[in-house]
């Protein structure tokens, strides 16, 4: 992950708490959760952020847990949602947490804050989190061109869709789509992989 995105984060995490709360509610990304993802599953949240979509997820019949990079985003969603376990760990690596441990893995606009080079790795261990038969919800900000910084220093990665689908080999794609994510109204790219 690109160390000036999640210091910007980790800086400024109050402020990106608040202004995701006052996004509206992505209720096109939770209806694809529901769609695709299995009921009562085992799940996890692979860039929590401020822990939104973990509550929403155990409210909704997946017990889930949250991880992140940045601690300060890690010490918001704590503080919102102590009901809930967040830890930090940070892709691709995701130390400590555990292979093929999870029926539901949502990784929801986090891998185009790492530097293009490590996308298809990052994928490709979101896939090793799955039990057999498990959903991944995969989706990032598309940038077209040039990797570019915004004014606060995170990094949005400019890669090619063919990258992912390449590191994700042998699943099946239930859905593989560009979209307008309803919460920010950015461009996104979705993709729903089942592990074979």
């Amino acid at each position: 992950m690109d160390r000036t995105t999640i210091d910007t984060y980790t800086g400024a995490a109050q402020r990106y708490a608040d202004e995701w709360a006052s996004q509206p509610q992505p209720d096109d990304l939770y209806a694809l959760l529901t769609r695709h993802f299995r009921p009562g599953g085992t799940t996890v949240d692979i860039g929590c952020g401020s822990g939104r979509d973990v509550a929403w997820l155990n409210a909704n019949g997946f017990p889930a847990a949250g991880y992140d990079a940045s601690e300060g985003l890690i010490a918001q969603a704590s503080a919102h949602y102590p009901q809930f376990t967040f830890q930090q760990a940070t892709l691709p690596e995701l130390a400590g947490v555990a292979n093929a441990a999870f029926d539901n893995v949502l990784c929801e606009t986090v891998v185009m804050h790492l530097p293009p080079a490590q996308v298809s790795t990052a994928c490709a261990r979101l896939l090793e989190l799955l039990k057999p038969g498990g959903v991944l919800f995969l989706s990032w900000r598309v940038t077209e061109g040039e990797s570019v910084r915004d004014a606060s220093g995170r990094l949005y990665s400019a890669f090619e869709t063919s990258i992912v689908r390449q590191a994700l080999n042998g699943t099946t794609l239930a859905l593989d789509a560009a979209a307008v994510n309803q919460s920010s109204g950015k461009r996104v790219h979705r993709v729903v992989a089942i592990r074979n």
